[in-house]
């Protein structure tokens, strides 16, 4: 199984429906010495504003968010619903769980 830190949309049940054909069940969690900041997605009807995580190094800086197990099969279906504009990274959390976690490309 693969550990899967999420702080944004893939923690929305119906989404997870679409993309894993489940609701999946996890932890809290947080991860410390990042912010959350905006990033703006051209899509079909517009331009819109989603989450992205940044490194801070700054203790005082958290994120909350959910601790999910997914299969490696699963954790590909994350990367195509997350797309080009994020890249998957390995970071550890709180609870000194090592996580894979959506940050921007660069």
């Amino acid at each position: 199984m693969e550990n899967l830190f999420a702080y944004g949309t893939l923690k929305d049940k119906e989404i997870q429906e679409t993309i894993f054909g489940r609701v999946l069940t996890g932890t809290p969690d947080k991860l410390v010495g990042y912010a959350i900041k905006e990033i703006q997605i051209e899509e079909e009807f517009g331009v819109i504003g989603y989450p992205i995580i940044t490194e801070t190094q700054n203790p005082a800086d958290t994120i909350t968010g959910i601790l999910y197990q997914l299969s490696p099969r699963e954790l590909l279906l994350a990367d195509t619903y997350e797309g080009i504009h994020y890249r998957r990274i390995q970071v550890k959390l709180q609870s000194k769980e090592t996580v894979w976690v959506y940050s921007a490309a660069i």
